[in-house]
């Protein structure tokens, strides 16, 4: 499967340049993709104004998300703000070419800048399947939660020895994960690729927003034995690789340190 991961700068508060930049980067893609990711809040930059950038669910940017799928051939998947009612939502849309999609709420929210008072929390976590794979994305802050992202098959009759104990194979973090925490972002994301026995995929923003923090991006590709196979660091990138399951799957069979995790139950 060949993934395409676009770290951008963002515009702050404003959905049509943000539409516009990412539209022409995605038109000029060097070769043919089957995965597109984009930042977490892709439209706005990470903001708790909520109540004025919001959009409500299959209006402007679901409908551009699903142009972008239909004419590329791709998953198109990032995170923007949804308001269903009097609710708020850190929102990632999972947009498959034929038009079927799925979404996820950010789970964790980000306490510390204000965003648990202001976003609701998600309660379910989504697994997709796509080209043979099976991938799961989140957003930003769940990175620093090992439960949450924990890769197992809740289906207790899968036997533990087969790559079917596995819920997937690719962990997604979309984000807007600020420099002075980069050290934690590079560091996790290697940490949940070993443990989980897969790729895990990190896209982040470069540039300051509104509110003055600075991103240095560190979007990144890790493999199943948590060696970076990509990483960029302050500059804008569109970055592309091919990735293989039979590899993934060879090693699973050969280092099964699945069998010996701790059981848990996520209530």
């Amino acid at each position: 499967m060949n993934i395409t991961l676009l770290q951008t700068d963002l515009y702050w508060h404003d959905p049509v340049a943000n539409r516009a930049m990412l539209e022409e980067r995605i038109f000029n893609l060097p070769e043919q993709t089957d995965l597109i990711v984009l930042p977490e809040m892709f439209t706005t930059g990470f903001t708790m104004d909520a109540r004025a950038v919001a959009e409500p669910m299959n209006l402007t940017t679901f409908r551009w998300l699903k142009q972008m799928a239909v004419q590329t051939g791709a998953v198109v998947t990032g995170s923007y703000v949804v308001r269903e009612g009097n609710s708020f939502y850190n929102r990632l849309i999972w947009m498959q070419p034929n038009g079927e999609f799925d979404v996820y709420d950010k789970r964790h929210l980000f306490r510390m800048a204000g965003e648990d008072g202001i976003y609701t929390a998600g309660t379910r976590r989504i697994v997709k399947e796509w080209k043979g794979w099976r991938i799961c994305p989140l957003v930003c802050y769940d990175l620093r939660f090992p439960v949450w992202s924990r890769n197992t098959n809740p289906d207790p009759s899968s036997p533990a020895a087969t790559d079917t104990s596995f819920a997937y194979d690719l962990l997604l973090y979309v984000a807007n994960w600020p420099a002075p925490r980069r050290n934690a972002w590079n560091v996790l994301l290697q940490a949940r690729a070993v443990e989980n026995l897969c790729y895990v995929a990190g896209v982040n923003r470069v540039g300051v927003d509104g509110n003055q923090n600075q991103y240095t991006g560190d979007s990144a590709l890790i493999d199943f034995k948590g060696e970076v196979l990509f990483r960029q660091t302050d500059s804008e990138v569109v970055y592309q690789q091919t990735v293989s399951l039979d590899e993934l799957r060879a090693f699973r069979d050969r280092f099964p340190a699945n069998l010996d995790a701790d059981s848990f139950t996520i209530l």
